[in-house]
């Protein structure tokens, strides 16, 4: 190196489990609940304005409670902790309108999750 050129680190990826739960707002409470006795260490939870299911297209504008409301919670977690955590959610929702997905993430900062 010439005095002029700096050293930049390589990267590293962490390979996590991303879980995506999509559910009926009143249920927001029981399945923060859940992620919280699987001790998974962080969550973000989003509104869903509309969608459309498996039986037909749905809104949330015009409605007085968030009864028929739907709400995205989303989890990284380690691999290791992924089973516990989709199970103790199916638990919750199992019966419910809603779902589940898990799906393979790459993180920078692994200490995170």
């Amino acid at each position: 190196m010439n005095g002029r050129e700096t050293e930049i680190p390589m990267t590293k990826y962490h390979l996590k489990k991303r879980i995506d739960i999509i559910v009926e707002a009143p249920l927001r409470r029981t399945v923060i609940g859940q992620l919280d006795a699987a001790h998974v260490p962080g969550y973000s939870v989003l509104s869903i304005a509309e969608g459309r299911g498996m039986v037909n297209a749905w809104t949330a504008e015009g409605q007085i409670s968030n009864a028929a409301n739907m709400v995205g919670l989303v989890c990284i977690v380690d691999q290791t902790q992924a089973d516990a955590v989709i199970d103790a959610v199916l638990g919750v929702i199992r019966d419910r309108i809603g779902f589940v997905t898990i799906a393979d993430v790459f993180v920078v900062r692994p200490e995170r999750f």
